[in-house]
């Protein structure tokens, strides 16, 4: 359920360490959550992102930075289908859901050919064409294509720097990655919703590392990118909920902003399960904090290229 922007300001806001991002029936999903298939043998690993080498999980317990264990439960993904639910098992921290929303940014734009490699490629090659070009000749198209590549890292390490300092100042329970067509209309959407998960402090929440792996792992065996169709180079829009006075000022507010019903959607729903050490804020409670959540947009259009 989207957050409904409201002119009051809520006394429970920031929410404590521990607090679930959950208000009752927000999470929509399209497909029932079923056991996840075997990877087939002889899969490819090279188009995907980094974070996808480790595509086994390990049989051991999850890594936690402290407090009582909780009890694993295995994620939800159906191929083909147009969501996908990973759940933790415990609480995880706001850096983390940070996390989450970066990496997973990275990760369309190249799944969608709006970036010819993955982003930790792109960023070593196009630094290492600006050390070489100080000494080599290059031809005129060649240096034309590495400023391009250039003004795009820069604009997208913009972005990810801005969604850092937007996690530190609130919680934010959903993000859109929109590709083409604009805001209100985009061709493709990707929304990240987080209002199931248990926000944690460091030392109570499970480590990054585990649940990066976990949720790309999950996307890799459901196979959300293989059948789509080459999209050609469009522009990308990053959209996030956050309450309304957290004091942001590079995302612009969109007060009466509807998400898209329109066009291809997916769907990665994130949520803690098992035996949470802290303590979790009730639905009631929660319903009521969600008046005062709103959408903010990125000022700057993300502009895919082609090598």
């Amino acid at each position: 359920m989207m957050p409904r922007g409201g002119s009051h300001s809520n006394s429970t806001w920031p929410p404590a360490a521990g607090q679930k991002m959950a208000a009752p029936g927000s999470a929509e999903r399209s497909c029932a959550p079923a056991a996840a298939p075997p990877v087939p043998p002889g899969r490819a690993s090279s188009a995907l992102s980094p974070l996808l080498t480790a595509e086994a999980l390990p049989a051991a317990a999850p890594e936690r930075g402290g407090g009582a264990r909780s009890r694993p439960r295995r994620s939800g993904v159906v191929a083909g289908c147009s969501s996908v639910s990973v759940v933790f098992p415990g609480a995880v921290s706001r850096e983390s859901c940070c996390r989450f929303a970066c990496e997973l940014l990275k990760h369309v734009l190249h799944q969608r050919h709006q970036l010819p490699l993955p982003y930790e490629q792109l960023v070593y090659f196009c630094r290492r064409a600006a050390q070489d070009g100080d000494m080599i000749k290059k031809p005129p198209s060649m240096d034309m294509a590495s400023k391009k590549c250039q003004q795009v890292l820069m604009e997208l390490e913009g972005v990810l720097q801005h969604l850092e300092v937007m996690f530190s100042l609130t919680l934010v329970p959903r993000v859109l990655i929109l590709l083409g067509g604009n805001a209100m209309s985009p061709k493709e959407l990707y929304e990240l919703n987080l209002e199931g998960i248990c926000v944690g402090s460091a030392e109570e929440s499970l480590k990054t590392p585990f649940c990066m792996r976990k949720l790309f792992h999950s996307l890799f065996i459901a196979d959300v990118f293989s059948e789509l169709k080459v999209l050609p180079v469009v522009g990308t829009v990053v959209m996030l909920q956050g309450h309304r006075n957290c004091g942001v000022d590079w995302f612009r507010p969109k007060l009466n902003y509807k998400v898209p019903t329109r066009g291809r959607k997916l769907t990665i729903s994130l949520s803690s399960d098992g035996d949470i050490s802290i303590s979790a804020s009730s639905p009631q409670v929660m319903t009521s904090a969600w008046e005062d959540y709103i959408w903010f947009q990125a000022p700057v259009t993300l502009k895919g290229f082609h090598e």
